[in-house]
């Protein structure tokens, strides 16, 4: 079977997220109040301040960027980049609710950046990263775009054990139908969890002062059933899996994810352990 290439790759990434852009704007609330320690984390080691100008990559509804633009004031700028229309435009309807006036949001692949060398103050990129299937040429896109002296600083998940909220209901699927082992080197949402991997080849594309940490927290849900129907409305690989099955085959599926995920019940919720790697580097002088 064909491998298919990497434009392909990249059209089909943009499809499954601008279809689940309006579920990712019905639980924006629910992910503001969960992860705001990552954009802050971010905003933290790309060590924004007022006046600069920023380059936020897979902005999607808005994360970190409209942080970004809150930090660097009237006086600086953020540009928001995400291959989903439908997501940025949803990043733009909190813009204009937050009254921002210093961000843009333009639709765009990370790994070939139309922008001139030593554009930007600062590059974040929160869960971005691990999807590209270049992710040595956007390594060697974001120092080029770097300015020199500035600092990337991206997130990415860590370990499948270390987050059993996203593994969770693959297990369930795999329980009802036979699904092919997953390819460590494709893109995916584990694809740079390894410890080193990011940060070398940040390091390759030129960058110093690499720093890289396992980020640890919790994300709670009210129940069992939030959590299922978050997942079912923003997951597309999820989504895609389920649509293959059965409706005797879906419930089967909702009744295993729903049993697994009340095993976390702390308190009257569901809190899952989850563990981000962050990673920052510098563009020497």
């Amino acid at each position: 079977m064909p491998t298919p290439d990497n434009a392909t790759i990249i059209e089909g990434q943009r499809q499954d997220w601008n279809r689940v852009a309006g579920g990712w704007e019905k639980w924006d609330r629910l992910f503001e109040e969960q992860m705001a320690f990552v954009n802050h984390r971010l905003v933290a080691d790309a060590r924004l301040h007022t006046g600069l100008n920023v380059l936020d990559l897979g902005s999607g509804t808005g994360y970190p960027a409209l942080l970004g633009a809150q930090v660097v004031g009237p006086a600086g700028s953020v540009v928001g980049m995400d291959l989903a229309e439908q997501m940025l435009a949803a990043a733009e309807r909190k813009a204009k609710r937050l009254g921002l006036n210093n961000i843009s949001f333009r639709t765009g692949d990370v790994t070939s950046l139309p922008f001139e060398p030593n554009s930007f103050d600062a590059i974040t990129s929160r869960f971005c990263l691990m999807f590209l299937p270049e992710i040595p040429k956007a390594a060697s896109e974001i120092a080029r775009v770097l300015k020199p002296g500035s600092w990337v600083a991206a997130a990415v998940w860590s370990a499948p054990d270390k987050n059993p909220s996203i593994g969770l209901s693959m297990a369930a699927i795999k329980q009802v139908i036979e699904l092919p082992p997953p390819d460590p080197t494709a893109p995916g949402i584990f694809r740079l969890a390894k410890p080193g991997e990011l940060a070398g080849l940040f390091q390759q594309a030129g960058l110093v002062d690499v720093t890289d940490q396992d980020f640890l927290a919790d994300w709670t849900y009210g129940s069992a059933d939030e959590y299922y129907t978050s997942l079912i409305e923003i997951a597309a690989p999820v989504q895609n899996l389920m649509a293959k099955l059965t409706d005797a085959q879906k419930q089967d599926v909702k009744q295993r994810i729903l049993q697994a995920a009340s095993n976390y019940t702390r308190g009257g919720r569901i809190v899952f352990p989850m563990a981000i790697r962050i990673v920052a580097a510098r563009k020497p002088v």
